[in-house]
């Protein structure tokens, strides 16, 4: 390999949706000589397997404001970018180059065909069109700067010599992953995990797999969320427990995931309004049988047969039998039902950490660092993370938007 091929005016470290969307970026708005270097067997695998295989591209929420308030990490940093490059530019972008995108009932937006290879063809033949080069099995081992351009050296022995520089090599959980900061000096803060399921083995649950609900309510000590809810092998997950493993991320790693959660299984209703219903139907339907039907909508029937057991309620009561205290735990059951959580499961969709380059550390119209010129980030690798949902796409989109036009200036300005 000649020294002039060994040279780009942009090489990118990571083959995620970030560091492709800023490549094509930057080479839509003039950069020629760019390489994208992945240390995996293959590139975009997150987009590959977001949203169980239909990638789950973004979020239908159009005031940066609103659309910050879904970041437990960034959200404040990120009001500014999203003024630059929000969901309607992200749709937009999609939709000129030839994929449509469909919005499902909680916000969540899909390419219509509702198969993430959508958009991975997207990207890639983007990136193809725009001349852009990639390698896989290509882990960058060294970074350094050297007068006006940084020197790569990676795991296959190869010496790459690049203007620029943007970093997108997702959480920072791996060694691989810290080396192009840490080589640079810049502040880490350390990775936890942000979208997990909880760990639960409780007699009230086990054997109802497969059973949700669509809105119920989850609190922990110092955080609580809504949204849907679904029972597994192992335990708890859903919105509604993801939303809180991303909120208290750094308190349940520092519980050392052990700890207790309060469900409310009808979202917000009461104890007292419960105990109300359950009068009513006392009153109205005596000779009903308690455990063949909820009174609350979304309760499943396997799920209150569980708990009408858990009452000590036979599958023979009525509703005329029903005894106070039978009433008093029947409802707690239902509103407030308290768990031990005993470890965490990752979320298959989206593997999500908090913790990375620190935001302030970068320049946010730009995602360029505040300490090495043409060193730029996007995506995971900052101290950047959303709830489930299409925000952590979104953040990956903008960042890498953000750093692509900067840096596509930055080439423009030094060609000069």
């Amino acid at each position: 390999m000649s020294r002039s091929e060994q040279y780009y005016d942009l090489i990118v470290i990571g083959g995620g949706a970030a560091g492709f969307f800023g490549a094509i970026t930057a080479a839509e708005f003039g950069t020629p000589k760019i390489l994208i270097l992945e240390k995996g067997p293959e590139i975009l695998t997150k987009v590959r397997i977001s949203g169980g295989g239909r990638c789950n591209v973004t979020h239908q929420c159009f005031d940066p404001k609103d659309l910050a308030k879904n970041y437990p990490r960034g959200h404040r940093n990120l009001i500014g970018p999203f003024h630059r490059w929000q969901p309607a530019d992200t749709i937009t972008w999609f939709e000129d180059h030839g994929v449509e995108l469909k919005t499902e009932e909680d916000g969540r937006m899909f390419p219509t065909t509702d198969n993430s290879h959508t958009i991975i063809d997207c990207l890639t033949k983007s990136a193809n069109d725009l001349g852009i080069k990639w390698r896989t099995h290509c882990g960058v081992t060294q970074l350094h700067q050297s007068d006006q351009t940084y020197e790569l050296f990676t795991s296959t022995g190869d010496h790459f010599t690049a203007r620029n520089i943007l970093v997108a090599t997702g959480g920072i959980r791996s060694k691989d992953a810290r080396i192009p900061a840490e080589n640079l000096n810049h502040d880490l803060s350390s990775p936890v995990p942000s979208l997990f399921t909880f760990k639960i083995s409780d007699p009230r649950i086990h054997g109802l797999q497969g059973v949700s609900v669509p809105h119920a309510t989850a609190s922990t000590e110092t955080h609580q969320s809504e949204g849907p809810l679904l029972i597994t092998h192992w335990g708890l997950s859903g919105p509604a427990i993801l939303k809180i493993s991303a909120w208290g991320a750094r308190d349940l790693s520092q519980s050392n995931y052990r700890f207790s959660v309060t469900i409310n299984w009808t979202g917000s209703e009461s104890l007292e309004s419960v105990q109300e219903m359950f009068h009513q139907h006392r009153r109205d339907h005596g000779v009903w049988k308690i455990s063949k039907r909820s009174p609350i909508v979304g309760i499943s029937k396997r799920l209150w047969q569980r708990m009408c057991e858990t009452s000590g309620i036979l599958d023979s009561s009525t509703w005329s039998k029903i005894t106070k205290l039978q009433s008093q735990t029947l409802a707690k059951e239902l509103v407030q039902a308290k768990f031990s959580v005993d470890g965490k499961s990752l979320n298959k969709d989206e593997f999500v950490t908090c913790g990375g380059v620190s935001l302030d550390d970068v320049q946010l119209k730009s995602m360029e660092s505040k300490e090495h010129t043409g060193l730029y980030f996007a995506g995971e690798v900052l101290d950047i993370d959303g709830i489930t949902g299409g925000f952590n796409f979104q953040a990956a989109w903008t960042t890498g938007r953000l750093a692509g036009m900067a840096i596509a200036e930055s080439t423009s300005t030094q060609s000069k």
